[in-house]
């Protein structure tokens, strides 16, 4: 027999795109698969690995951009292009079951899933298994209103974790859903509260439907020069979206792309030229100014705060403290102590619409120690 005639084919790696507006979830989901001891390694690709609250200690090994976990986990950045990362891990046969990608809260999926059947190489190690979009139950129907995005991401699913189900009553979490089946009637729904849901009902599942894909992107397929942006993209991106979720996205572009959006810093394509970022840096912070200071801000300017993140020097303190939220929604704990020899800064990041740069800063410094 011809040793051609023997060989086995190379099996395809489930890959999961994983997706959802700011402050859905998704941090809390990635740091769940990426800590937690459920006997399958996964790579999971995020786009800067400082945005996804990783603890330094579970960190194994690091090279440019792949760290691997304590419990056989990977965590890649995405800092250029996802396929060369993506034909980074296929080097790395048998290290890990399946992959992970997740998308930016304002990007839509679909360009990534393209992803993966652009290049012949990815396309022929790898098989797109699911779009899991995580929904806030909370802020969905807002967010609707305002931000195509997050219809998008409802939009091209195959499976939705309508996630903070604890936040609203039986009421409004059931007309929650009812929208979202309006929109995406063949997508399986779970609920849960702090994205707990049993990883092996939502990844690896084989739920990726190409003809559904189509429907909703006549395009998909369709990518003469496509490519993933990385972060000195200069490309000229043209998005088209109509009623039917038809999209005419070629790419994604990196945390760095100046090509003309409207605001740095926020990568995949925006609607909506009001939104931006700031980002607040200091040393040491006084707590009794600080949380008066956070409460004061996300009441006066909740609505249009999307997300807000930070990691805070207390003085005095020697843990790290984490504060994340949305809207006027605030929460924040002690993660882990601050290492040896770390430096003690404070920084917090706010993303919303028409944000007061000179307010925030102003009023940041002021609560220094």
């Amino acid at each position: 027999m011809s040793e051609a005639a023997t060989a086995q084919p190379t099996p395809q790696i489930p890959v999961t795109v994983l997706t959802g507006y700011l402050g859905a979830g998704k941090t809390t989901l990635l740091n769940r698969i990426l800590s937690e001891d459920h006997g399958r390694k996964y790579a999971v690709i995020v786009n800067e690995f400082g945005e996804i609250g990783i603890d330094n200690d579970l960190i194994v090994e690091t090279d440019e951009e792949i760290y691997e976990m304590n419990n056989g986990c990977i965590c890649c950045t995405v800092r250029g292009d996802l396929i060369r990362v993506v034909q980074n891990l296929m080097k790395r046969p048998g290290r890990f079951d399946a992959v992970i990608v997740e998308t930016t809260g304002l990007a839509d999926p679909a360009p990534v899933a393209q992803t993966f059947f652009m290049d012949d190489e990815v396309r022929a190690r790898s098989r797109l298994d699911s779009v899991i979009a995580l929904a806030d139950a909370k802020h969905l129907m807002m967010r609707l209103k305002d931000s195509p995005e997050a219809e998008d991401q409802i939009a091209f699913a195959d499976i939705v974790l309508l996630n903070k189900t604890d936040l609203v009553d039986a009421a409004e979490l059931a007309r929650v859903e009812k929208v979202i089946r309006q929109i995406n009637p063949s997508a399986r729904i779970y609920r849960t509260s702090r994205a707990e849901v049993d990883l092996k009902e939502i990844l690896e599942q084989g739920r990726f439907d190409l003809k559904r894909a189509i429907e909703n992107d006549p395009q998909f397929l369709e990518f003469d020069d496509a490519h993933v942006c990385g972060p000195d993209c200069d490309h000229d991106h043209h998005h088209d979206h109509g009623h039917g979720h038809h999209h005419d996205h070629d790419h994604e572009c990196g945390p760095d792309c100046d090509h003309g959006h409207p605001r740095a810093g926020l990568d995949g394509a925006t609607h909506d030229t009001t939104i931006g970022t700031v980002s607040l840096s200091g040393g040491e912070l006084d707590p009794e100014r600080f949380f008066p200071w956070i409460q004061k801000i996300t009441q006066a300017d909740g609505p249009d705060i999307l997300r807000l993140k930070g990691i805070v020097a207390f003085k005095d303190d020697p843990d790290r403290y984490v504060v994340q939220g949305i809207h006027m929604i605030v929460e924040g704990d002690h993660q882990r102590a601050w290492k040896e020899g770390e430096k003690r800064q404070s920084r917090v990041v706010f993303i919303g619409r028409n944000l007061d740069r000179e307010k925030l800063t102003r009023t940041f410094a002021a609560c220094a120690a």
